[in-house]
């Protein structure tokens, strides 16, 4: 591998005759000095990627690495410059100040073979924290989602970012702000739940914490991905126009309005159109409508899949030609429709190279804003010049301690909760003493070990089972798993049944190991054909609760499965979404009562297997129609819903006027108390309904919330500032309105208990409201 700086690439200070590298300069300037200095080869070598470490007998990490392999090695893929590596921490187990070492030996090759010494971007995955080996593991997206705290997850994505700033990485692969339809879609756990509202604020923060740290975030997976029909990854998507624009697209405006860096693309279609090849969705719709600015950067092989899997382009150059005119800018994780291809079809005329340059300066700008093209740029990661990379600071396991205990749901408790500090507990099932059943998919364990059993999960990671030894020392415990996790292997439950009989009390721990693509029972390409618990996990419950002995059941799964028929015979319930490496730790200080629960869901708990109910978020025909079909819909758990081990009553809901234009703000206050004996944490709810629309609108969706920590007796005063930008919705026509008419506002808890409600009426003209002036609703708390 060449690792030294050719003659030609001058590292001193910049001059006149190269004021691309003179950080001085505009932006704009700088970009379009180097842009006419580039050749063809050299454009187009900005707008492709290379992925150095991946090999096709090794893991499929992504979808079609088996497939794909790589295009070769730098000496023919930087060639001429390159604009991204690849996963250089991602891919393979290395110790990271060896991975660092290896970066900037790539960056020094790619410098080297560039004409102007122009470094690469680097990027990485980000899902559950840096997916590199040894890196913390956080808690999965929807487990961030259950904590309702933006500001806790703008302090991850911070951490996240420090990290991988440090390593030498540009941009981050998350977060995904794809909403949930289908229970059943494999990577509901790489989402933060069902409701689009509380998708931007979480996902938002998360962006704004990563890109202030330095690295730019990609917003994923743009757009329609999660309404894959059946729930199946890279099925085709059938929703209406209004569906992808008010449910959807949301999020991603929200987070374009907030500066992100980047969009990638979907691989599933729309009605027949492919994301990848979509001016619409990419240039209409992101661009033109949204303003967006950055880098729209492809999934991993997107552009032969418009060959092979869309059959939208006849070969290589075609997809690589309909592609760039769509509006996206950069091919990951390679350079197979763009490279070689793109160079092809410009000089065959099926791409305009004004199209090249217009991809060239988005990246450019970027190189820029990062000091890649600064005179004084250094190819090594900061970490390695300062001698040091640690990825599991005990900061970051503080903070993944503090989301995993955050975002725990106490779904149910008749009295199980908190467990004895004495006496015997049987602690049965597949998930209570497997680690990797706490991690997410894209964890570096699950995502790229699943096949290593042989090198540990590079972090300290404690199971639940040891966990609840440390936490419970005067406990008797009793371990059986009673099955495995997907496998149909019924030997274990008779054990598991005799130790719960010999027991107080049982502490039944199942739910989901992660994998990829078939190999985990969630995650990308996990999909399933109903929400019944994998394997024979159900005949285990069913078992143990039918022992008689009070059982406290925990679910540690990175999808709602339907357990709500079992509430009636538990003692109590909690829902877990792969908490993370500090994931045995919290939850045993959960269930021994030494924190408190505050997790509320961002999905509903079914009752039924066969994928009912819709997300809450449903017009009125969604809900129970008893005269018309014998399926119950209702869920056994609602949006929101989530209990502590105090008491809160939220009442005194107001609104600070009757009547509102239809073009103005209204303040909502609500009065929240804890009225229990200890302290906790109450999300109050304010959700809206539009009883009478020219469209059908949703029963109830979510308008705001704030998490709000109280002692006992101490009351607060929530007051939400609301546009009625928040109020609109696609009419007929097509276009975004606010119309007038009579609105309900209800606070509560959860979706399903909203006791407070009030009324007020929009007044005045239908209003366009293409361009919102508000996305978020800023929350103010005041405490006697």
């Amino acid at each position: 591998m060449t690792t030294t700086t050719p003659d030609h690439a001058d590292l001193s200070p910049a001059d006149d005759d190269r004021p691309w590298a003179d950080p001085a300069r505009p932006v704009d300037e700088r970009v379009e000095a180097l842009l006419a200095r580039l050749t063809l080869e050299e454009k187009i070598a900005q707008l492709g990627s290379t992925w150095e470490d991946v090999e096709p007998a090794g893991p499929e990490v992504a979808p079609g690495t088996s497939l794909f392999g790589r295009v070769g090695d730098l000496d023919e893929t930087a060639r001429h410059g390159l604009g991204q590596l690849t996963r250089p921490y991602g891919t393979v187990p290395r110790p990271a100040l060896e991975h660092a070492r290896l970066l900037a030996a790539r960056q020094r090759q790619v410098m080297a073979q560039s004409r102007f010494a122009i470094p690469a971007m680097a990027h990485d995955e980000c899902l559950t924290g840096f997916t590199a080996y040894g890196a913390t593991i956080y808690p999965t997206s929807l487990a961030m989602a259950a904590t309702f705290d933006p500001a806790l997850i703008r302090r991850v994505g911070a951490a996240i970012g420090t990290d991988m700033a440090a390593a030498g990485v540009h941009q981050g692969l998350a977060p995904v702000v794809d909403v949930i339809r289908d229970y059943r879609w494999g990577r509901c756990e790489e989402t933060y739940g069902e409701d689009p509202y509380l998708v931007g604020e979480m996902g938002e923060a998360y962006v704004l914490g990563l890109q202030g740290a330095g690295v730019y975030a990609t917003l994923k997976h743009f757009a329609g991905y999660s309404s894959s029909m059946g729930g199946r990854n890279h099925a085709p998507v059938g929703i209406g126009h209004r569906e992808l624009a008010d449910v959807i697209l949301p999020p991603f405006e929200r987070i374009v309005a907030a500066g992100v860096g980047s969009v990638m693309n979907s691989y599933a279609e729309i009605d027949g159109e492919a994301p990848a090849a979509s001016r619409r969705l990419l240039t209409g719709v992101l661009r033109d409508q949204w303003g967006f600015e950055g880098t729209v950067v492809s999934d991993y092989w997107s552009l032969p899949f418009l060959v092979s899997a869309h059959r939208v382009a006849a070969d290589l150059p075609g997809a690589g030609a309909l592609a760039l005119h769509a509006g996206l800018d950069v091919e990951l994780p390679d350079q197979r429709g763009f490279g070689a291809a793109l160079a092809e079809a410009v000089r065959r005329g099926a791409a305009d190279e004004a199209d090249v340059d217009r991809a060239v300066r988005r990246v450019l700008r970027q190189k820029a804003a990062l000091g890649l093209l600064d005179a004084d740029r250094d190819p090594e990661p900061p970490a390695l010049r300062e001698g040091g990379l640690d990825l599991d600071k005990p900061e970051n396991r503080r903070l993944a301690h503090a989301v995993a205990r955050s975002g725990a749901v106490l779904l149910h408790n008749a009295g199980g909760l908190p467990l004895p500090s004495a006496g015997r507990i049987a602690l049965v099932g597949p998930c209570a003493d497997d680690v990797r059943t706490m991690f997410g998919c894209y964890s570096f364990p699950n995502h790229v070990l699943s096949d290593r059993d042989d090198l540990g999960n590079g972090v300290e990671a404690d199971s639940l089972r040891t966990a609840l030894a440390g936490e419970l020392p005067g406990v008797d415990w009793l371990f059986a798993p009673g099955c495995p996790i997907r496998d149909v292997d019924r030997d274990g439950i008779p054990a598991a049944v005799e130790a719960s009989r010999a027991a107080d009390l049982t502490v039944l721990v199942v739910g989901d190991k992660p994998g990829m693509f078939g190999i985990g029972t969630s995650g990308e390409g996990c999909d399933v054909e109903d929400l019944r618990l994998p394997g024979v996990q159900e005949e285990l419950v069913e078992a143990v609760l039918a022992t008689g002995r009070p059982v406290v059941l925990v679910v540690v799964s990175g999808r709602p499965y339907a357990v709500g028929r079992f509430a009636a015979g538990t003692a109590a319930m909690v829902q877990v979404f792969l908490p993370g490496e500090e994931g045995g730790r919290a939850v045993a200080e959960l269930l021994s009562g030494r924190a408190d629960f505050s997790g509320r869901l961002p999905v509903q708990i079914p009752n039924s297997p066969a994928g009912q109910p819709y997300t809450y978020l449903h017009p009125p025909l969604g809900d129970r129609q008893s005269w018309l079909s014998n399926l119950d819909p209702s869920p056994a758990f609602p949006f929101g819903h989530g209990l502590s081990y105090t008491s809160f009553e939220i009442d005194g809901l107001a609104v600070d006027r009757e009547q509102v234009p239809t073009d103005g703000e209204f303040m909502v206050s609500v009065l929240v108390r804890n009225t229990g004996s200890r302290p906790g944490a109450e999300t109050v709810q304010l959700y809206f309904t539009d009883p009478l629309a020219q469209v059908t609108r949703p029963v109830r969706a979510l308008l705001a919330f704030a998490k709000v920590p109280l002692e006992p007796g101490e009351e607060a005063t929530v007051r939400f500032g609301v546009h009625t930008d928040r109020l609109a919705f696609t009419g007929l026509d097509g276009r975004r309105v606010v119309e007038p008419g009579e609105i309900l506002l209800r606070a509560g808890s959860s979706s399903g208990d909203t006791p407070n409600e009030v009324s007020l009426q929009l007044v005045g003209e239908q209003r366009d409201a293409s361009v919102l002036r508000q996305h978020g609703v800023p929350v103010v708390v005041e405490r006697d």
